[in-house]
């Protein structure tokens, strides 16, 4: 009898020591599932999120091709300058700036800003401001240099212009891809603020594809915090690999100097005007032949439109594309080659076609969804409306 008891006892112990050991892992297990699922939740990140402690070696690299530009302009007649106007004083108004130097003296005067050698053969890009209605174009180098620059091209509706150096072996800036660019990345600004000669700034880009601010016709800005103040128009945003990602155009101010809101042309669309501008001297767009308001969330629901975004068709021009096509005033179109679409992307995307090409475009119209098929023309340089305004 009490070899059994001794038998039952070591049989009982046993069994607690391995149901003791299951509870303890069960333990340990659970413990460690919530990190798991925090883990797995986490998003990813393209990089370590540390800063480096200088940026010297990109702005060593970058800063050679920046340069300086100054456009002298022989008097004008024109009423505003008659009149002593500042001629960015319809930015003020929004408190939008194109942030040259200040403006030019009554009867004629010299103008300061900001480009970027992207060549070594000598093309350098900057903004359509700076050297509008220019007489002479003067670009000095880092080295102090001044060469007399050639205007290539200018496109006022994106405010890009492109001059030619005549020189060879020119220090120049990589063009990089603004398609990638994410809030919260580095960049910095370089140009020439105040005509002090070449700056260097640093901030975070704050927003991507900013538009319908009237600064431009055609907007899909690069926001960022990086001091851009007069003079830095026409300079260079670029990322931390060095390569440009923007051309600086306007700043967002109440006195006229940098307040944290800075915009720039993305360097996918600086490329594509630059090319057209180097192969045509001019920039030839796409119509589709329409004149279209943003479609808002009260909107549509105010009229039953079974859409989020899109674009309100407002006016058909007579024989244009859109009126060949069969698109009507009242069509909601929501949707561009398989893509939903808003009425900027919309502008952006038709405006970068070639003329000729074949776009499909997702309608609605009395709440039903269509498909129409247009063949996109050239915009001609003004296009008149039907009420006889022009645009």
């Amino acid at each position: 009898m009490k070899n059994v008891t001794r038998y039952q006892l070591w049989i009982v112990a046993s069994l607690l020591l391995v149901v003791g050991a299951m509870i303890g892992a069960g333990t340990m297990h659970a413990g460690r599932a919530p990190e798991a699922a925090i883990a797995a939740a986490a998003p990813p990140v393209r990089e370590a999120a540390t800063m480096p402690t200088t940026f010297s070696p990109v702005v060593k690299s970058v800063m050679p091709a920046v340069v300086n530009i100054s456009s002298k302009k022989i008097a004008r007649t024109t009423s505003r300058m008659q009149q002593g106007q500042d001629p960015f004083e319809m930015f003020r108004g929004f408190g939008f700036q194109m942030p040259p130097a200040p403006r030019q003296p009554q009867g004629g005067g010299e103008a300061q800003g900001s480009g970027v050698i992207v060549s070594a053969d000598g093309y350098v890009l900057t903004n359509n401001h700076v050297i509008d209605d220019a007489d002479t174009v003067t670009v000095t180098l880092s080295d102090r240099r001044e060469m007399k620059a050639k205007v290539v091209g200018a496109d006022a509706k994106s405010d890009i212009a492109l001059l030619k150096l005549d020189a060879a072996n020119l220090p120049f800036v990589k063009l990089g891809s603004s398609a990638n660019i994410e809030v919260g990345d580095i960049a910095l600004a370089m140009g020439n603020p105040f005509g002090l000669g070449q700056t260097v700034t640093m901030g975070i880009v704050s927003a991507v594809g900013r538009g319908g601010m009237g600064i431009e016709e055609y907007e899909d800005f690069i926001q960022t915090d990086a001091a851009i103040n007069p003079g830095n128009s026409g300079g260079a945003l670029v990322d931390m690999k060095g390569e440009l990602i923007g051309i600086n155009t306007a700043i967002l101010s109440g006195s006229g100097g940098n307040q944290g809101v800075g915009f720039a042309v993305p360097i996918d669309m600086a490329r594509q005007i630059m090319n057209q501008l180097k192969e045509h001297g001019a920039v030839t767009r796409a119509y589709l032949g329409l004149y279209f308001q943003e479609l808002t969330p009260d909107f549509a629901v105010e009229h039953g439109i079974k859409a989020s975004r899109g674009a309100l068709v407002k006016e058909v021009v007579k024989d244009g594309p859109a009126e060949k096509a069969g698109l009507r005033v009242d069509d909601v179109i929501v949707s561009l080659n398989g893509k939903t679409v808003d009425g900027r992307t919309l502008r952006l995307t038709t405006s970068s076609q070639t003329p000729g090409t074949k776009i499909d475009l997702g309608i609605l119209r009395d709440g039903k969804e269509q498909a129409i098929s247009v063949n996109l023309g050239t915009m001609p340089l003004e296009t008149q409306r039907a009420d006889g305004r022009r645009r």
